[in-house]
């Protein structure tokens, strides 16, 4: 069923994750003159939270980072999904925000016109089939950058003829059961070190198999520093910065070490891992061959995955699949891994701007061939923010978050916002944005309305 009323707002935010639901906040902060609502494909917010339901399932990122800064995070840094989702609804309903948000709502087109001087989308709301169109002045992506539906999992020799279960952990149901069964995890990364703690409380064993090792750090899931000044009787939101910025400081430089003395890192690094393991442990599963932060960290609270390994309950296995057969992985190497259960934590389908076509004044957007600015717009691209979390630390997402549309820098100016057009060449380093017809180079105080100057 198609209807063509169209409906009109100032901002259209897509998706109501930790994006979405953060930049409706600063909407009506920045800019409570300004329409807006928040378009969520899922029948929940959450996004990652709420999608994810493999046991287990929590942050790898602190949440005095992480989180909202209007909002101080009082629990322990790493949280779990649900605790996430929890302060997630308490930020919706302190801010009023569910009468904007309108679940089942897939965005299937969107198009420009710089004649009207703003984006029209096709919509389909999926709870019943209906689709429409709805209008805005500016759009905020903030759907992520993968597929929610389904994980990724190579096409190994063999799947069809292994007899038990594979479950990606995307594709996780509550009627799986691992109790007292072989598990084997494929992977080595931030998903695997979540899920073989949980696995190891019931699983009879649980093999980790992976093709080249990764770095973790363990430590405690704690922060003396917010505990010290809770009971100096701080206030949550002084705790909550300075905690954040203290683990900014810290984060920073771990980075300059990595750089700086990359073999004095990995020496700290390896020694936080052996410290935890049985005497003698080989240290090749936890060695990665490149120097750390050429990829991302894993933290690991309370040293969870290797307490499991210490009592025997976990195994690690470095080596490549050969092959699946009937009763598990031959690996090639020739070790035979026997499972019940087998669970590729191997990634996810990476998915730009929600896979939805685009265009501008009639011509689909190629996004290869645009250039970004701050890595949220694109140049050619008018009145368009692309809002996700991060990719290697959580404490820079604040910037995304210090954001108001850039037409309220122009109506600022005292140029009419109805005829705000942004686009950004990148000429010799200097940013030069269209607007009216009139070049402005002057663009820090476009970066600033951006970033809340911080």
């Amino acid at each position: 069923m198609t209807t063509n009323e169209p409906v009109h707002y100032d901002v259209l935010i897509v998706g109501a994750g930790i994006s979405g639901v953060g930049s409706a906040v600063h909407m009506q902060e920045q800019c409570p003159e300004r329409s807006f609502v928040i378009l969520e494909k899922f029948e929940s917010f959450g996004g990652t939270w709420h999608m994810h339901k493999y046991p287990g399932v929590r942050s790898d990122s602190d949440l005095y980072t992480f989180g909202y800064r209007f909002k101080p995070w009082v629990g322990a840094p790493i949280a779990t999904s649900a605790e996430i989702k929890k302060y997630m609804g308490e930020v919706i309903e302190e801010n009023n925000l569910a009468p904007k948000i309108r679940y089942r709502h897939r965005i299937t087109n969107a198009s420009w016109s710089s004649k009207d001087n703003k984006w029209t989308v096709d919509v389909t709301r999926l709870d019943t089939n209906q689709s429409f169109k709805m209008s805005c002045n500016f759009l905020y992506m903030c759907q992520g950058y993968y597929n929610q539906d389904k994980g990724y999992t190579p096409e190994w020799p063999g799947m069809d003829t292994f007899k038990g279960q594979i479950v990606h952990p995307m594709e996780w149901t509550e009627d799986i059961d691992y109790a007292g069964k072989n598990v084997l995890v494929i992977g080595s990364g931030a998903t695997t070190a979540t899920v073989v703690p949980e696995f190891t409380k019931t699983a009879k064993h649980v093999t980790v198999l992976q093709r080249s090792p990764t770095y973790f750090i363990p430590g405690r899931n704690v922060d003396d520093l917010a505990d010290t000044l809770r009971q100096l009787e701080i206030d949550e939101k002084w705790i909550h910065e300075i905690v954040r910025r203290k683990r900014l400081f810290d984060g920073k430089a771990v980075t300059e070490m990595s750089f700086n003395q990359p073999e004095e890192l990995k020496a700290f690094l390896l020694e936080g891992i052996k410290a935890l393991l049985p005497e003698d442990y080989d240290m090749k599963h936890f060695t990665p061959s490149y120097r750390p932060w050429q990829q991302r960290i894993a933290f690991v609270p309370d040293g969870d995955l290797f307490a499991g390994i210490k009592a025997g309950k976990a195994t690690m296995v470095t080596d490549e699949i050969e092959t699946f057969n009937a009763t598990g992985v031959l690996t090639k190497g020739g070790v035979q891994i026997d499972a019940d259960l087998i669970v590729p934590a191997t990634g996810f389908h990476l998915s730009v701007l929600g896979d939805i076509p685009f265009s501008v004044d009639g011509r689909p957007v190629n996004w290869n061939d645009t250039v970004t600015y701050r890595g949220m717009m694109f140049s050619g691209v008018p009145n368009l923010v692309w809002i996700m979390g991060y990719f290697r630390a959580s404490g820079r997402r604040k910037r995304l978050f210090r954001m108001s549309p850039i037409h309220h820098h122009f109506e600022l100016k005292g140029w009419p916002e109805t005829t705000v057009i942004v686009r950004f060449w990148i000429i010799s380093g200097i940013c030069v944005a269209a607007a009216l017809g009139v070049f402005i180079a002057d663009f820090t105080s476009i970066a600033d309305t951006f970033t809340g100057g911080h």
